[in-house]
């Protein structure tokens, strides 16, 4: 509704209270509102996966809409990114946030940094997410004060033009409420553990969900050794957990993302339980690593029946099983297909490397079997983007008979290429990576996991080397303070992004005449006002 009808209808509900309720303002009500506008965490799951799936509808339509997120591990990063979004671009269209597992494990662990292993609370999932959007909501509620405050001072001097701007602006108000992206890891456990968490993390408000095909109690990160997979079926259950909470909880457009490992996972820890051959678990069998043997050679051995042939599969001392070599692309391609059949909506494949050929190469055979079927992919901070792209070049270059004796293959990261041409295309390709994928092998959605870790890092070593050194507190003023203000980064005023202004609203809301307001004449926020 608009502000004006929001006025009126709080107007209508005062009223019938009659005197009891003559203090309060119905346009202060309705700011507040507005303010907050999804009560709870359902509205916010429902709202945004009503805009995932407008998303999906468009990049099918046209592959160069695909959508972008980075990963977060705090509400204020959140904020502060749909902040820059906004500020930036004027719109959020096509822009999501992702919730990192990694980086709860890494940073949000009350056993302290953890490596991404499923070891930390689940429960730190959802709080993450309603962390996150407690965040953006405030991100709103801070604009529109901000518009209102402007609309009395429009009204207070008469100009009635700037008076209708603002309420046009007010009416049409963008929130930065977007679709956040949510790691549910393997599960956290079997199916139930991962619909009862599932549940949460939608209550919280996360309108898509990514599962990976990992063991829950094996779980590692996606670009380390020793990944352990699970036969297709155990992953069907959780995917159809997760529907289940969905509708459930009435979010009847709910995102499943399913993930698959394969790719890097050499192990398993099950067989698969098989009806008949060709059946899925015979499929997921007949990628072991398995020998002939004779029933007089076994003892106390677990075999199978292949083709007539009793095998042997390759047990390892830790009691897993491993896939032949050369099977993983074969593997990830049966994951996909047979995770989009039975509910999925988006599909993940972790790569060792950001190579849009390998991608699209596995994608082709998908879609033979899925003609719709599109990929979420991990731009991630563990590839070595410099070296991979100077190496793509330098293959290339190689292939087409060119010259390339000026440069040595395995010293590419050195800085003394950074200057050169072969370089230079490799960063044009990495600047166009995420267009070109999402033209050439269907990712509808691309992110960063962990951007903010990494960005945080350095930014603190930075400001360490400078406020501890000659520069003393020149180098937070030169390079943090002062690039606040010259780049109109709203922080500057931290009282203000803090609420402080919020509250003062509240307080003349509340206390009328007799509020004592923060944003006095005394507040040194001033110096920042212009």
């Amino acid at each position: 509704m608009t502000l004006a009808q929001t006025t009126a209808d709080a107007a209508r509900t005062i009223a019938a209270a009659g005197a009891r309720w003559a203090a309060i303002e119905p346009q202060a009500v309705a700011r507040m509102r507005l303010q907050n506008r999804f009560r709870t965490g359902l509205d916010i799951a429902r709202y945004t996966a009503r805009i995932m799936r407008e998303d999906m509808a468009a990049y099918d339509a046209d592959p160069s809409l695909y959508t972008q997120s980075l990963g977060c591990w705090h509400g204020f990063i959140g904020q502060q990114k749909l902040i820059a979004i906004k500020k930036h671009f004027g719109s959020t269209k096509r822009r999501y946030l992702y919730l990192s597992g990694w980086m709860i494990a890494a940073l949000r662990s009350e056993f302290g940094p953890l490596p991404d292993q499923s070891m930390h609370e689940k429960t730190s999932v959802p709080a993450l997410i309603e962390e996150l959007y407690t965040f953006l909501r405030q991100a709103d509620a801070r604009e529109l004060g901000g518009l209102f405050r402007d609309l009395d001072k429009a009204r207070e001097g008469g100009n009635a033009i700037e008076e209708q701007r603002l309420l046009n602006a007010i009416d049409n108000y963008e929130t930065h409420v977007v679709p956040i992206i949510a790691d549910i890891d393997a599960g956290f456990g079997n199916a139930e553990a991962t619909y009862l968490l599932a549940k949460k993390m939608i209550e919280a408000g996360a309108c898509a969900l990514q599962i990976e095909n990992q063991v829950s109690d094996e779980k590692q990160c996606g670009h380390q050794d020793g990944k352990v997979t699970v036969p297709h079926e155990d992953f069907l259950q959780k995917i159809r957990a997760i529907r289940y909470a969905f509708l459930e909880l009435g979010i009847d457009d709910g995102i499943i993302v399913a993930r698959t490992d394969s790719l890097g996972a050499g192990l398993t820890k099950q067989i698969a339980f098989s009806k008949e051959p060709g059946d899925l678990g015979d499929q997921y069998n007949r990628f072991l690593d398995c020998e002939p043997v004779d029933a007089a050679s076994l003892n106390g051995d677990v075999v199978i029946n292949r083709d007539g042939q009793l095998m042997r599969p390759k047990r390892l001392p830790s009691n897993l099983y491993q896939f032949r070599a050369g099977t993983g692309e074969d593997r990830c391609v049966l994951d996909c297909i047979t995770s989009l059949q039975s509910g999925a909506d988006l599909l993940w494949i972790e790569t060792e490397k950001p190579h849009i050929e390998q991608i699209a190469g596995m994608v082709d055979r998908i879609r033979a079997v899925v003609p719709d079927a599109k990929l979420v992919y991990n731009n991630s901070p563990s590839f070595n983007w410099t070296l991979n792209f100077r190496q793509q070049v330098y293959d290339a270059w190689a292939g087409e008979g060119r010259d390339v004796s000026a440069y040595d293959r395995a010293r590419l990261m050195s800085i003394d290429y950074d200057d050169s041409e072969l370089a230079a295309e490799a960063d044009e390709r990495i600047r166009t990576f995420q267009r070109d994928a999402a033209a050439r092998a269907g990712i509808f959605h691309h992110l960063i996991t962990l951007p903010t870790y990494h960005t945080a890092a350095l930014s603190t070593d930075n400001l360490a080397r400078e406020y501890f050194g000659e520069a003393g507190m020149l180098g937070y003023v030169r390079n943090v303070q002062r690039q606040e203000i010259r780049q109109g980064i709203a922080c500057v005023r931290h009282q203000n992004m803090s609420g402080s202004d919020i509250g003062d609203d509240h307080k003349d809301y509340f206390a009328g005449e007799a509020a004592l307001k923060a944003g006095g004449v005394h507040n040194t926020m001033n110096q920042f006002a212009a």
